[in-house]
C-alpha cells in the first residue's frame, strides 16, 4: 500500500474522529415522551408528559395491523395534571387510539443531530403552546380553529404563524373609549350609543333577530376590518351568514372563524380565542376592528364541558369556577389599545335560556362587559325589529362620547316610552282616559313617532348623526 493512500485513510479517520468528539461534546436534552394509558370520555390521561399546562402534544397511532398507515397524530392540549398523569383535552377525533399510543410535545427539540455541526438543545421555557396563522392575508377568508382554510380557495398567503396567548395591556396604559362610533342601527345610535373600543353584550333567547341584527352591524358599522366568529352555532349558519349577511362587499373586509356545535369543546374555545387574536393583531397595527361573537355562552358551555371532565366540582347551575374565570380573560383582551394604536370594538352575544336574564353567565357578562342589548321576545312576536328592549338596555360609555343634547333627548324618549308601557293594560282595555295624566298623554300621543325611531329595514341602514335628529325632532314635540 502506497504512503500517499495511508495518508489518506488516516486524514479521513482523523476528520470522523473530530466529528464524533465534537459530536459527543454537544449537549442534546431528551425530548419528553409520554404514553397514553387512559381515555374517559373526552379527557386523555398520560404519563410521562412534564410540559405546561396550554401545552400541544401530539399523540400518535400505535403501529398493528389494525391501525392506518399514514394516520396523522391526534392533536390534543395538557388542561391539568394529577400527580405524574397529563389530562389532555383532544382537537381531533380519537377514533383508533389504544393504551400505549406514544405521547409527543408539539414543539420538539431539532431531530437527528448531524455530525461537525453544533445542535441547540431543548429548552424547558420553550413556548409549547399553540400557533396560528395571522396577517393581511386571513382577510376575505374563512378558517377554522386550527386556521385551515374552509372556503376552498386554497392556503392562506402573507400570514405568519404567531402565539394566541398575549400578556394583557395594563389598564392605565389603555386609550380611554371617548369616540362614538356608527353602527349603523337608528336605535343603537340613538339610544344606546356605541363608543369606539367598547364591549357590549347581546342579550336574547333563541329565534329573536339575533343573527339578523349582528348582520346588520356587520354591514354597516364603520370599521377597518371584521372579525366573526361563529362558536358553537349551527354549522349551516356559517355560509348564510357569509353570503346572506356580508355578501361580497362585506367579507373583502372580514375574517370569519367558524368552529360549529359538532366540534370538540376545545375547538370552540380555541375559535373564540383565534378570533380575539385575529382582532389584536390588526389593532396592533392601528386599525378598528370590530369583533362579532355568536356566541359568550357556547364559549362557557365548551369549558364547562372540559371542567367537569377533569374533575372540577359543579357551582351555579353547573357551571364550574373556571367558567367565571375564562369569562373576563376573554373580553378583557379587546377593547382600545394604547394611544395612538387601533381599536377593538366587541359585541358578544349571550343566549339567555328561557329568556331568563338572570342565568348565571348572563348575570356574570353583564359585571364585565360595557353595557347590554337586550332583545324582547315579546317585541319579535308583534313584528318590532330589531327587537331591542330600550329599557332593559344600557350603554356604560354614551354619557362619555355623546353630547349634553343628544343624552337629554335620550332620557326623555326613555321616560316617555316607560310612562306608555306602564300604562299599556289600561290603555289596551279602553279604561285610559285623555287629559288626567299630562305626561301620559303625550306619551300616547308620541307613541307611533316613537315606535317608528325604534324600527328599522335590515336593508336600510341609518347613519348616526341622522339617528339623533330623528330622536330630537321626536322629543321636540312634548
Amino acid at each position: 500500500m502506497s504512503q500517499d493512500l495511508q495518508e489518506s485513510r488516516r486524514d479521513r479517520w482523523n476528520r470522523y474522529l473530530e466529528d464524533l468528539q465534537s459530536f459527543a461534546a454537544t449537549p442534546v436534552a431528551l425530548e419528553p415522551q409520554g404514553k397514553l394509558v387512559r381515555v374517559a370520555g373526552m379527557v386523555l390521561e398520560a404519563t410521562g408528559v412534564r410540559v405546561p399546562v396550554g401545552s400541544v402534544c401530539e399523540i400518535h397511532l400505535p403501529r398493528s395491523a389494525n391501525s392506518r398507515r399514514g394516520s396523522p397524530p391526534v392533536k390534543a392540549e395538557v388542561v391539568g395534571f394529577s400527580g405524574d398523569r397529563a389530562y389532555l383535552m383532544p382537537t381531533d377525533e380519537v377514533q383508533g387510539l389504544s393504551s400505549g399510543a406514544m405521547v409527543l410535545p408539539r414543539l420538539s427539540p431539532p431531530s437527528a443531530p448531524k455530525l461537525g455541526k453544533p445542535q441547540h438543545p431543548w429548552r424547558r421555557d420553550e413556548d409549547r403552546g399553540l400557533h396560528l396563522p395571522m396577517g393581511e392575508g386571513l382577510l376575505g377568508r374563512v378558517v377554522d380553529s386550527h386556521g385551515h382554510p374552509l372556503d376552498r380557495k386554497g392556503p392562506l398567503e402573507r400570514v405568519q404563524d404567531r402565539p394566541m396567548i398575549r400578556r394583557p395591556i395594563n389598564a392605565m396604559d389603555r386609550d380611554p373609549v371617548r369616540t362614538p362610533l356608527d353602527t349603523g342601527v337608528r336605535s343603537i345610535n340613538a339610544m344606546l350609543t356605541v363608543g369606539r373600543g367598547q364591549r357590549l353584550g347581546l342579550f336574547a333567547g333563541t329565534g329573536v333577530g339575533k343573527s339578523v341584527l349582528l348582520g346588520m352591524m356587520a354591514r354597516y358599522t364603520q370599521a377597518d376590518v371584521i372579525v366573526v366568529g361563529l362558536i358553537g352555532e349551527r354549522g349551516r349558519e356559517v355560509k348564510e351568514f357569509i353570503e346572506d349577511i356580508l355578501g361580497e362587499d362585506g367579507i373583502k373586509r372580514s375574517v370569519v372563524v367558524a368552529a360549529p356545535a359538532d366540534a370538540p369543546p376545545l375547538v370552540r374555545m380555541q375559535g373564540a380565542t383565534y378570533a380575539t387574536a385575529i382582532a389584536e393583531h390588526f389593532r396592533d397595527q392601528g386599525q378598528h376592528v370590530l369583533l362579532l361573537m355568536d356566541s359568550l355562552t357556547r364559549y362557557a358551555m365548551a369549558q364547562r364541558e372540559i371542567a367537569l371532565a377533569i374533575g372540577e366540582p359543579p357551582a351555579t347551575k353547573g357551571y364550574p369556577p373556571s367558567c367565571f374565570a375564562k369569562l373576563p380573560q376573554l373580553v378583557e383582551r379587546s377593547g382600545n389599545g394604547q394611544p395612538g394604536e387601533g381599536s377593538i370594538t366587541a359585541f358578544y352575544t349571550v343566549l339567555s335560556e328561557g329568556d331568563d336574564q338572570q342565568d348565571p353567565i348572563a348575570d356574570a357578562a353583564r359585571g364585565i362587559l360595557d353595557g347590554h342589548i337586550v332583545l324582547s321576545r315579546e317585541l319579535a312576536e308583534a313584528g318590532h325589529y330589531p327587537a331591542i328592549d330600550i329599557e332593559r338596555s344600557i350603554s356604560r360609555v354614551m354619557s362619555n362620547v355623546a353630547e349634553k343634547p343628544h343624552l337629554e333627548a335620550a332620557r326623555r324618549f326613555r321616560q316617555l316610552l316607560a310612562k306608555y308601557n306602564k300604562a299599556r293594560d289600561l290603555i289596551q282595555l279602553g279604561a285610559y282616559a285623555p287629559g288626567h295624566d299630562h305626561e301620559l298623554d303625550l306619551a300616547v300621543r308620541l307613541h307611533t313617532d316613537m315606535n317608528r325611531l325604534l324600527q328599522q329595514d335590515m336593508h336600510s341602514p341609518a347613519q348616526l348623526q341622522a339617528s339623533v335628529g330623528q330622536l330630537e325632532a321626536v322629543v321636540n314635540q312634548a
